[in-house]
C-alpha cells in the first residue's frame, strides 16, 4: 500500500464504499499513487478533505432506457451519468455505447476525466455516461428510438453550463445527431449541450480527427524532448479501428511513421507495407464492417483472430486506441523484447499496472491516456467555445490550437514529475499537474462546495 497514513485511509474508504468497482479502483490506485510526494508537501489536502471530497461523484444518475425494436418488442437497458467534480466547469465527458459498460466502468472514466480535462488547461469539470445498449447490428431505427429514451431521462440533468456530454466508444456523429434532436425537442433551446455534433448543427471541424491527432503530437512532442527524435521512420503498431484509432493512423503517417498493424474486436490485420488507411476506412466508416475484410482487398495483407496478438507484431511505436486493459504484463514484455521505444495511450487506461510497470522499468517513453488522449476534450471544448460566441473557427485554426494544447499538457506532466522528484514519469507528471489545478480550485470554493 502506500507509506502515507492519509492515503491509506483514503482508498480503505474508497474500497469500502465501491466493493467489486474493480476498474474504478484500479483508477484510483493509480492515482493516489502518483500524489504522494503531493500529500507529503501540502498538509493543507488533509485537513480539507481534499482527496475524500475528489474521489466521491459529486453526483450519480442511474436509468433505466426502455425502447422498441423493430420486430415490436420492448427492450430495456441501463443508463448512466455520473458528474464526478465541477471545480474547474461543468462537468465534460463522453457517453459510451457498449456491452461491457455499468457504474465501475463509468466510475473510473469519470474519475479519469477530472485530470484529462484540468490538463487541457480549458474550464471543464469531469464527468462520464453511457449504456449497456449494443448498436452494433441494430438499424438506424432503433439506434434512434434508444437515443431519444435515453436523452428523455437524461436532458433533465445536463445542460450547456451544468453538463455537456460527447460522443465515446459505440457513441459517433449518428448517435449524437439523434440526441441532440431530442434534447433540442424537448427543452425547446439550441444550445450547445453536446459535443461532437454534426457541421450543420453546431459541430466544430477537427473534432473528428482531434483525439488521434492529439495523441500523435503528444507523442512527437515527447519523443522530441525525451530522445531527440521523432515520428519519421519509425513503424507503428495501432490497436482498434475506430475513430481515434484511424486518425492516429493519419497524424502518424503524416510525421513520417509507417503503420504496419490495426485491429478491432475480433482480430487484427498485419501489412508490411503500411496500412492503406483508405481501405480500412471504407471498412469501418462508411460499410460499418469487420476489419478482416481488410485483406480481401490488399494483396500481402495478413489477418489473425484474438486481439491480444497485436502487440507481438514488431514495432518502434506502439499506440493502444481500442479499449482499457488491453496489453497486459505478458503484451508489454512482448513489445519490449521486439524494441519498442515509445507507448502512447489512446484508449483510456489501455495498459494495466504491470504492464505500465513493465515499460517504466525498459526504460520505454510512456505516455499515459489522461495526457496523451485528451486532444478530443479539449477540442469538445473548443466546440462549446464556439457555440457560445455563435462562431466557428476553420480546420487550420482548430488544429493550431489542439497542438498548442497538446505540447503544453506534455511539458506541463513533464515538469510535475520533475518538481517532485518523479523526472521522466509522466504518469505520476500527469496526475500532478492535473490534481493540483482542481484541488486549488477546491481549496478556494470551501468545504460546502
Amino acid at each position: 500500500m502506500f507509506k502515507s497514513e492519509y492515503l491509506n485511509r483514503v482508498y480503505a474508504g474508497v474500497e469500502a464504499r465501491n466493493p467489486g468497482e474493480k476498474e474504478f479502483l484500479q483508477a484510483v490506485y493509480e492515482v493516489l499513487e502518483s500524489l504522494e510526494p503531493v500529500v507529503e508537501a501540502n498538509p493543507r489536502l488533509e485537513q480539507n478533505g481534499i482527496l475524500e471530497r475528489i474521489v466521491e461523484p459529486e453526483r450519480q444518475i442511474f436509468f433505466r432506457v426502455p425502447w422498441v425494436d423493430d420486430a415490436g418488442k420492448v427492450q430495456v437497458n441501463r443508463g448512466f451519468r455520473v458528474q464526478f467534480n465541477s471545480a474547474i466547469g461543468p462537468y465534460k465527458g463522453g457517453i459510451r455505447l457498449h456491452p461491457s459498460v455499468n457504474a465501475s466502468v463509468i466510475k473510473f472514466l469519470g474519475f479519469e476525466q477530472i485530470f484529462k480535462n484540468s490538463l487541457t488547461s480549458l474550464p471543464i469539470g469531469g464527468g462520464k455516461g453511457g449504456s449497456d445498449f449494443d448498436p452494433k447490428g441494430k438499424s438506424d431505427m432503433e439506434v434512434m428510438r434508444f437515443c431519444q429514451s435515453f436523452m428523455t431521462e437524461l436532458s433533465k440533468h445536463i445542460g450547456a453550463d451544468t453538463d455537456v456530454p460527447a460522443g465515446d466508444i459505440g457513441t459517433g456523429a449518428r448517435e449524437i445527431g439523434f440526441m441532440y434532436g431530442q434534447y433540442k425537442r424537448l427543452r425547446n433551446e439550441f444550445t450547445g449541450v453536446l459535443t461532437g455534433k454534426g457541421l450543420t448543427y453546431g459541430g466544430s471541424l477537427a473534432r473528428t480527427e482531434a483525439t488521434g491527432f492529439g495523441l500523435c503530437y503528444f507523442v512527437e512532442e515527447m519523443l522530441k524532448c525525451m530522445k531527440n527524435d521523432s515520428f519519421k521512420g519509425k513503424t507503428v503498431v495501432i490497436s482498434g479501428s475506430g475513430n481515434v484509432a484511424i486518425y492516429a493512423n493519419q497524424k502518424a503517417t503524416e510525421l513520417g511513421g509507417k503503420v504496419v498493424a490495426m485491429s478491432d474486436s475480433n482480430g487484427y490485420i498485419v501489412d508490411k507495407n503500411g496500412i492503406n488507411l483508405d481501405v480500412v476506412k471504407q471498412i469501418k466508416e462508411v460499410e460499418r464492417g469487420r476489419i478482416k475484410e481488410y485483406v480481401n482487398r490488399v494483396s500481402g495483407a495478413e489477418y489473425h483472430d484474438g486481439c491480444s496478438g497485436i502487440w507481438t507484431v514488431k514495432c518502434d511505436v506502439a499506440l493502444p486506441c481500442a479499449t482499457q486493459n488491453e496489453i497486459n504484463e505478458d503484451s508489454a514484455k512482448a513489445l519490449i523484447a521486439n524494441g519498442v521505444m515509445a507507448v502512447g495511450e489512446g484508449a483510456n487506461m489501455p495498459s494495466t499496472p504491470e504492464a505500465v510497470a513493465a515499460f517504466q522499468s525498459a526504460g520505454v517513453l510512456f505516455a499515459p491516456a489522461k495526457a496523451a488522449n485528451a486532444g478530443g476534450v479539449a477540442t469538445s471544448a473548443l466546440e462549446m467555445s464556439q457555440n457560445s460566441m455563435r462562431y466557428s473557427w476553420t480546420f487550420e485554426e482548430v488544429d493550431a490550437k489542439l497542438k498548442g494544447i497538446m505540447i503544453n499538457i506534455f511539458h506541463n506532466a513533464y515538469n510535475a514529475a520533475e518538481k517532485y522528484g518523479k523526472k521522466g514519469n509522466l504518469v505520476a507528471g500527469a496526475n500532478i499537474a492535473g490534481f493540483e489545478k482542481v484541488a486549488e480550485a477546491m481549496l478556494a470554493q470551501g468545504v460546502a462546495y
